[in-house]
């Protein structure tokens, strides 16, 4: 079983937000701001797969399962959180956000259908979400000129998600979820989500003016698809999903529990009493 700690990230969001704020690139910034549109209903979605998956276990398991459930709802409901509050900024900016109404009408039919399923697509997210937190963490001079505030959200984001990415993998497990439904849905999950990411990143772009300009397209090139790009560096990690035999945890990774230790002073602990998964 996974440990998770719920934290509070001790930041002021009430500010203004710069429509460039990650250090003037606007590719970048508007890829980042795509990626937060997602993240409000998508970790609802996450989260609540995670607390029905949790009652569909015998009572005896749920008893082993219950303090790391807790710490993934906690997570993931905190995430959710945040990424509202950033979200408000976007949409004042004159943002549209058209992924999540994209998002909700795909996954509406699973409320109904077995837990297994919801799973299945949650453990694929995590999958691509802590394969970019470990990107983004060993190569801190992405966000080195973002503003301080920002940088600390997305890399304590990414921290967390390093951290629980076993949770929703593990649960489907435990629930006898087939190697088969497990790689179709991240088949599934790998079209829709790259195919909206950059089609929500496009949509920034234009709304703001630069989505025909050199710098944007070269900076696009070189942090999805050059030597050190995301896409191109995680793409072995990715395929592994598809082995019988694998498991999040084979890839670990530090970063996380270093960049968590070290900036300790940014975030507060909440009680995990205050956390039930049966709700």
């Amino acid at each position: 079983m996974t440990q998770l700690t719920v934290r509070r990230l001790l930041i002021d969001l009430e500010a203004p937000v710069a429509r460039h704020w990650c250090g003037g690139d606007a590719f970048l910034t508007a890829w980042f701001n795509a990626l937060s549109m997602s993240f409000p209903v998508g970790e609802q979605f996450f989260l609540d797969s995670v607390r029905r998956g949790f009652k569909a276990l015998p009572p005896a398991l749920q008893a082993q399962w219950d303090a790391e459930v807790k710490g993934f709802v906690g997570q993931e409901a905190t995430h959710r959180r945040i990424h509202a509050l950033f979200n408000a900024h976007l949409e004042r900016q004159g943002l549209v956000n058209g992924w999540e109404g994209r998002i909700q009408a795909r996954l509406a039919p699973l409320e109904q259908a077995d837990p297994r399923h919801a799973l299945a697509i949650t453990a694929a997210n995590e999958h691509f979400t802590a394969l970019f937190a470990d990107w983004l963490l060993a190569r801190p001079e992405v966000l080195a000129q973002a503003e301080p505030r920002l940088q600390t959200l997305w890399l304590w984001h990414s921290a967390e998600e390093s951290e629980h990415k076993c949770t929703a993998f593990d649960l489907y497990q435990a629930l006898g979820g087939s190697h088969a439904w497990r790689v179709t849905w991240m088949r599934r999950v790998a079209v829709f989500f790259l195919f909206d990411a950059l089609r929500q990143t496009a949509a920034n772009l234009r709304r703001d003016g630069t989505l025909w300009r050199w710098s944007t397209w070269r900076s696009g090139w070189r942090h999805l698809l050059g030597h050190d790009g995301l896409l191109r560096v995680s793409h072995a990690a990715w395929k592994a999903y598809f082995r019988p035999d694998f498991h999040p945890g084979q890839h670990h990774n530090d970063l996380s529990e270093r960049w968590l230790q070290a900036h300790a002073d940014l975030l507060s602990p909440v009680g995990a009493a205050s956390v039930t998964p049966a709700t």
